[in-house]
């Protein structure tokens, strides 16, 4: 079997030659040029051939445009962070223009995916990582978006509706680059952070749109809830092909999910514990306990988040043959 063939059989529940694997990682301070982002992501998936490539993008690229400022300052996952917001005070969120999605931090991001697209030549599923419009909206103004989801609603929902509008064309934009789905991250679909009707709101409503936009012109998005307590409830209804979610930190587990979410889990792995600090045997045993959590079924392998800059190769080729090894999965006729 053929990555595609491997993904879309599992999307289904279908027994397949082995499950499916993927793994992905920042490449910081190089993700800033298109040409390094590109050559990155066609060395990884050289080396891996992993059954699905999510691309890459800096976690702040759909900020920059609006004025934020961003840094790499060591995070162990090599992502950078917002040191200077857009939205400073509470009418800031009333002064967003829309963007052209063609120029700027945008448009290199899709540029680049176009290179990457047209190395792999279709030979695997290629997902563009595209973030919810309110995960947009606190990146611009970082906590102080908390206050004003709740003192000043009008303003931010202003602000919402131009950053949908943004992130829908991107997204299109993306497809028409040669991905063919995205990795929609959400960081504030938590308990944590959030009430459910609070969410609802500023969140699922734009969420929605994003998704509704793509209908027909994707092939496979996959959905990310990042952080702990997330609304697992709420997101399972969303229309994606796969959920992934950190399972190795927070509700649910990989076998309470699959009773909710009737499509792709993605997951299985403990990206800054096991895979960081544990021996290969430790890695193999959580790949296998995850994949008997699941029968082996509607499971890709995966981490709850970004790997580690620091994971080693030694580390993830033991992620890669447990799962191609994994004993209880039968080989498919």
């Amino acid at each position: 079997m053929n990555h595609w063939q491997r993904v879309e059989a599992a999307i289904l529940g279908n027994r397949t030659d082995r499950p499916p694997v993927a793994m992905w990682r920042h490449f910081p301070d190089d993700d800033q040029c298109p040409d390094k982002l590109v050559a990155h992501t066609l060395e990884w998936q050289e080396k891996w051939q992993f059954d699905l490539v999510k691309f890459m993008p800096s976690g702040t690229y759909g900020v920059e445009d609006w004025g934020a400022i961003s840094a790499y300052r060591g995070a162990a996952n090599g992502a950078r962070e917002v040191v200077k917001p857009a939205v400073v005070r509470t009418e800031d969120w009333l002064r967003l223009q829309a963007l052209d999605v063609r120029k700027g931090s945008y448009g290199r991001q899709n540029q680049a995916l176009a290179a990457t697209a047209k190395a792999l030549r279709g030979s695997v599923p290629l997902l563009q990582t595209v973030f919810s419009p309110l995960t947009t909206a606190r990146k611009l103004g970082t906590d102080k978006l908390f206050a004003d989801l709740r003192r000043a609603p009008d303003a931010l929902e202003h602000a919402l509706r131009i950053i949908t509008d943004v992130t829908i064309r991107f997204a299109l934009d993306a497809i028409s680059a040669g991905a063919h789905g995205i990795f929609f991250a959400t960081q504030l679909a938590s308990h944590r952070l959030l009430s459910v009707e609070e969410y609802e709101r500023f969140g699922r409503a734009y969420d929605l749109e994003v998704f509704a936009a793509l209908h027909g012109k994707a092939k496979l998005n996959m959905l990310h809830a990042h952080g702990d307590d997330v609304m697992f409830d709420l997101l399972s209804h969303y229309p994606a092909d796969m959920f992934n979610w950190h399972d190795r930190l927070t509700d649910p587990s990989l076998s309470q999910a699959s009773a909710l979410f009737p499509r792709l889990l993605v997951g299985g792995i403990n990206e800054h514990g096991t895979l960081l600090h544990g021996s290969e045997e430790e890695i193999a045993s959580e790949v296998q306990d995850a994949l008997l959590q699941t029968d082996g079924r509607r499971l890709m392998i995966g981490p709850g988040c970004v790997l580690p800059i620091a994971a080693s190769d030694a580390r993830i080729r033991a992620v890669v043959r447990a799962t191609h090894e994994f004993n209880s999965y039968p080989v498919h006729a």
